[in-house]
């Protein structure tokens, strides 16, 4: 019985040469089979060091695609992650991380896999290769005025350009995070952010310094534009969702360091305030009462166009201040 072998006509054979740098050999890595374990690891993590600094150099590109993004979301619209494979498992994993941190859902950020949820444990055969499946997504899921953004670490998956170039016929603003300073769908999106990580230890093996690359910028991105909406007293969590014996321990910490207060006091007003972090840290860093805290927040909700206090929670213990 002879070997199945594929149809000569059925091996891309354009896709050989790849012009990525995700699919070249490394030199340093060149014999990492002859290595041991130390010098295995040694090679992996010096070449992971690298990393930081090629995302770096997109800061502004990142920067631009968050203004973008916290606009789209003030303004009532979603963000879309799109992505196949490693790619797409790394955008689900910062969506769906946004939720405990700052209490964001699938209206604010959503992310989208290439074969669907199922896809996140099993690859779906030929998913990322279907354009015509991202571009119909976009049509189902997507409105006007949303933004798209693809990830795609070879810069050329199918799937990722039919949804780039649906969107932007459809006037949405796109962009595109791939690991290839020459990617092929740089040209269909507005803000492209090609992060030049080099090739990866083990070839064409994305899931290394092109996850970690992708995975930091969505950090930043994330983050940032959470953070520009209003979720954050500088850098403590105050829309943290409580969900588990660590987070209610957590959410009286970040009072107990916002305030001063003392975790009895904290805890008391905590509760006193209906378990809203923010009522209470108004409460706690003004003096006044949960009542009178709760109706100054009210005048000053979340406004990302509040330079300096875009969750308004000093400007609310400045009301407070001027009050009789």
């Amino acid at each position: 019985m002879t070997d199945p072998r594929p149809d000569d006509a059925a091996i891309p054979l354009d896709l050989v040469d790849l012009p990525s740098p995700t699919e070249e050999r490394n030199p340093a890595s060149a014999e990492l089979d002859s290595l041991d374990a130390r010098g295995m690891v040694d090679v992996i993590l010096g070449e992971d060091a690298t990393v930081a600094g090629a995302v770096q150099e997109q800061a502004g590109p990142i920067s631009e695609l968050v203004e973008i993004c916290v606009g789209a979301i003030a303004a009532g619209r979603t963000v879309h992650y799109l992505g196949a494979g490693t790619s797409g498992r790394l955008a689900v994993l910062d969506a769906v991380e946004l939720a405990p941190t700052f209490n964001a859902d699938e209206s604010m950020v959503a992310a989208h896999l290439a074969g669907g949820a199922g896809a996140f444990l099993t690859a779906v055969e030929g998913a990322e290769d279907d354009a015509e499946a991202g571009a119909a997504l976009v049509h189902e899921v997507c409105v006007a005025g949303d933004v798209v953004i693809g990830l795609a670490a070879s810069g050329r998956t199918p799937f990722v350009r039919g949804a780039l170039q649906a969107a932007r016929a459809a006037g949405m603003p796109t962009a595109l995070i791939s690991a290839n300073p020459r990617a092929e769908l740089a040209g269909d999106a507005d803000i492209p952010i090609l992060l030049d990580v080099g090739p990866e230890v083990v070839t064409g093996s994305t899931r290394m310094k092109a996850g970690t690359a992708q995975k930091l910028t969505l950090n930043a991105l994330s983050t940032a534009m959470m953070v520009r909406l209003g979720t954050t007293y500088g850098n403590l969590m105050i829309d943290v969702r409580p969900t588990n014996a660590k987070l209610v321990g957590r959410t009286v910490r970040i009072l107990v360091q916002a305030s001063g207060a003392s975790a009895e006091e904290a805890g008391r007003v905590l509760q006193a305030a209906g378990g809203s972090v923010r009522v209470a840290l108004v409460a706690l860093l003004s003096g006044a009462d949960v009542d009178r805290a709760a109706a100054a927040l009210a005048d000053y909700p979340r406004d990302p166009r509040r330079a300096g206090d875009p969750a308004g929670i000093r400007s609310a213990v400045a009301a407070l201040a001027k009050q009789p």
